[in-house]
Order: C-alpha cells, then structure tokens, then sequence
C-alpha cells in the first residue's frame, strides 16, 4: 500500500468530509428540489387544469399511459417529467406555448 496521495484521493477526501459534516448537522449540502412526484399531486394537477386524462397527455406532450400509471402510483416520473410537470403546475401557458412553436 502507498502513502503517496493523489489529486484524486484528496478530493476524494473533501467529498467525504462534506457528506460527515452534513449528517453531524454542520453544513447543507447544496440541491434544488424538484417537485413531489407523489400520485396525489400528479392526479391534482391535472383535475385543476380541468383536463382529461388524455387531453392532459396531449396538451403537453405526455404519454397517456404514463399519466394514468403516475396517477395510480404505479410509476414515479423521471428527473425530467417531474420538471415539466412542476413548470406545467406554475405556468401551464408556457409550456403549451413552447410546445406550439415546434
């Protein structure tokens, strides 16, 4: 075994002290919050915009049965459908705009 450290090895020692001082409670660890996925949100959403399930889906360029298997808590979406989803919850207009100009 060698006693030399290396770029990486401090690094990843910083990592490291980062994740301890986080879990003592000294220091946040930086991240942005994507939107709950939970299926009660998910169905919520839509029920506000007065949207059928498959008018929802197509408004904005969902898969239909990705939809109903959020809704039912079999699926959970990925990074990316729970950003369209938290910026179809902010401001639906936006995203139908956005998509009109494809």
């Amino acid at each position: 075994m060698t006693t030399r450290r290396t770029d990486l090895g401090r690094e990843v020692e910083a990592a490291l002290g980062e994740v301890l001082a986080h879990v003592r409670g000294e220091a946040p660890l930086p991240g942005r919050i994507v939107d709950d996925p939970a299926a009660e949100r998910i169905l919520a959403l839509r029920k506000r915009l007065k949207l059928s399930r498959r008018k929802f889906a197509d408004s904005f360029g969902l898969d239909v049965r990705a939809v109903q298997e959020w809704e039912q808590g079999r699926r959970v979406p990925d990074r990316a459908a729970r950003v369209l989803l938290t910026v179809i919850d902010n401001d639906p207009q936006a995203v139908v705009r956005a998509l009109a100009q494809e």
